[in-house]
């Protein structure tokens, strides 16, 4: 899952950076309106964490970009504007949450997560198919209470497939959910990591989970 921190404050957004990564999040930064604009363009992001005051453009117009362009992220406004009228202003805009400093980082934590479940259309942190368990909290995987030790990218590509069950994940699209801006990935890293993935789910009896659809990339059949 992909986050981008739009915050002005240094010490602030390194901070979210840092504690977001150690909770497995992938996570893009930057402390201006402008440039926010310009990683929204071509990002995807689950969850954004926008500050309102910001150099060249302000949080608010950020908000309109992104709702004008239809893009799917979430937004949550984390500002010192606390007054009533600055989070109706935010919410009407196209928010969905609205955090004022200084605030809990446990707290902005749950919102994220409340805000992915409401995205993927999950009803708990535990996604189940047949005897296969995938925990999103726990970031773990177990098939009949059986651990399966994944690498974190490993995870990440079977999270972010049965999140997305029923829709087909190109190289693209995984490439875009899973690294951050600065990182580069080939095509055969990707499909290393979907291998070691299907040769450890064999390992336990789980053979036909990830599938190919040839020339576009892969997909979990969604679960009636």
């Amino acid at each position: 899952m992909k986050l981008l921190i739009v915050e002005d404050s240094q010490r602030l957004r390194k901070s979210l950076q840092l504690g977001l990564k150690h909770l497995g999040f992938t996570v893009d930064t930057t402390g201006n309106g402008r440039e926010a604009i310009a990683y929204l363009r071509v990002n995807h992001y689950d969850v954004v964490l926008l500050d309102l005051m910001l150099p060249e453009v302000d949080g608010l117009s950020v908000l309109k970009e992104i709702r004008h362009r239809k893009k799917e992220s979430a937004v949550i406004v984390i500002s010192a504007k606390d007054q009533v009228d600055d989070r109706i202003l935010g919410l009407d805009l196209g928010a969905d949450d609205y955090l004022c400093k200084p605030f809990d980082f446990d707290e902005l934590h749950a919102r994220i997560k409340s805000l992915i479940r409401r995205k993927y259309q999950l009803h708990n942190n535990v996604m189940v198919f047949g005897k296969l368990k995938v925990d999103i909290d726990m970031r773990s995987v177990a098939v009949n209470k059986q651990a399966v030790n994944l690498t974190p990218n490993e995870y990440s590509i079977l999270a972010l497939l049965t999140m997305n069950q029923g829709k087909v994940m190109t190289f693209n699209n995984i490439e875009n959910h899973l690294y951050d801006s600065y990182s580069s990935v080939t095509r055969n890293a990707i499909e290393a990591h979907i291998s070691a993935v299907r040769r450890k789910l064999k390992a336990h009896q789980v053979t036909d989970l990830i599938k190919t659809r040839r020339g576009f990339g892969y997909y979990i059949d969604a679960v009636e």
